[in-house]
């Protein structure tokens, strides 16, 4: 995993302007079966990808923190949701609350989240390739293919199943 890390951000922008007409084209017209191609495609690719031997988006990105998000795991900490917010979070430019800074807080040496139970929604939907109406999010997965061994895969076996 760590070699195909390595190599992942030269492979994505390789692959970026094939993508992104992909992407493109898609969007104009995405197939009927989208939805249920893309949940098989996620599974297939999760059969063959350990997160835990990855953790690249905890280590290089961090999540949206929702309302829920802060006062859920707030309660898990046992902290009050302005402590947690102060300790961990900070506001984006597009006033969002983030991690103030990655890798992940949350992250322990071996890959494991010390919240997983609790962790936000976007941490739990990463990398999305699963999502209903794909094809509305193709520019956040076009970003997460440099990121994510999983997304990027998805994306290339979707290129060679959906002729566009």
């Amino acid at each position: 995993m760590k070699e195909f890390l390595e190599k992942l951000p030269k492979l994505a922008a390789q692959s970026s302007k094939e993508t992104k007409k992909f992407f493109a084209k898609l969007k104009k017209k995405p197939p009927k079966h989208l939805d249920y191609l893309m949940q098989d495609l996620h599974e297939q690719v999760f059969e063959e990808v350990d997160c835990l031997s990855c953790a690249n988006c905890c280590k290089t990105t961090g999540p949206l923190f929702t309302a829920a998000d802060i006062d859920r795991i707030s309660k898990h900490l046992k902290l009050k949701p302005q402590l947690f917010i102060a300790q961990y979070l900070r506001i984006d430019e597009d006033q969002d609350y983030v991690l103030q800074s990655v890798p992940c807080s949350f992250l322990g040496a071996d890959n494991y989240c010390s919240i997983y139970e609790v962790r936000p929604k976007a941490c739990a939907e990463f990398p999305h390739t699963n999502r209903k109406k794909f094809h509305q999010i193709s520019p956040l997965t076009e970003k997460n293919v440099a990121i994510c061994p999983a997304a990027y895969k998805v994306v290339e076996a979707m290129k060679k199943e959906i002729k566009l």
